[in-house]
């Protein structure tokens, strides 16, 4: 899979050692930075990011700020980008498996580089169910 990844300077340090985590597992990983601790705006990073999936280059993302909410919402202003912020494994893999997000939002401040770790491979690793669930995603964009 091809995973595309960013942050804001709050969540650098998580960005850094998932990307190592993912490399090691395979995954293609694109980094859309930001590239250090320095304070920076993250719809410069989010915008290009999500801009990615929704073309089909990458086909999931994952993106970490201090309380995972400003990367959401700014994610979600793209029409195909369904983001979720997760702070627990079960939450993360709902996202998938109900919502059919295609984006990871994970809030650096308030979780562990350990479980931000576990619930990116459940995340990666759960299908989305479809069934009743497909109709619901579906009029997330047309209502």
């Amino acid at each position: 899979s091809r995973i595309a990844i960013g942050s804001d300077h709050a969540g650098f340090e998580y960005k850094e050692a998932i990307k190592e985590f993912l490399e090691k597992n395979n995954f293609i990983i694109t980094d859309f930075g930001t590239h250090s601790k320095d304070s920076v705006d993250y719809p410069d990073y989010v915008h290009p990011l999500a801009e990615s999936i929704e073309t089909g280059k990458n086909d999931l993302g994952i993106l970490i700020c201090g309380s995972a909410n400003g990367v959401a919402i700014t994610a979600n202003k793209h029409q195909h980008i369904r983001a979720a912020i997760a702070w627990q494994n079960d939450v993360a893999e709902l996202a998938r498996k109900h919502n059919d997000a295609n984006v990871l939002c994970l809030p650096a401040r308030f979780i562990t580089p350990k479980q931000a770790e576990q619930f990116v491979l459940t995340f990666l690793n759960t299908a989305f169910e479809g069934g009743r669930h497909a109709l619901r995603v579906k009029k997330i964009i047309s209502g």
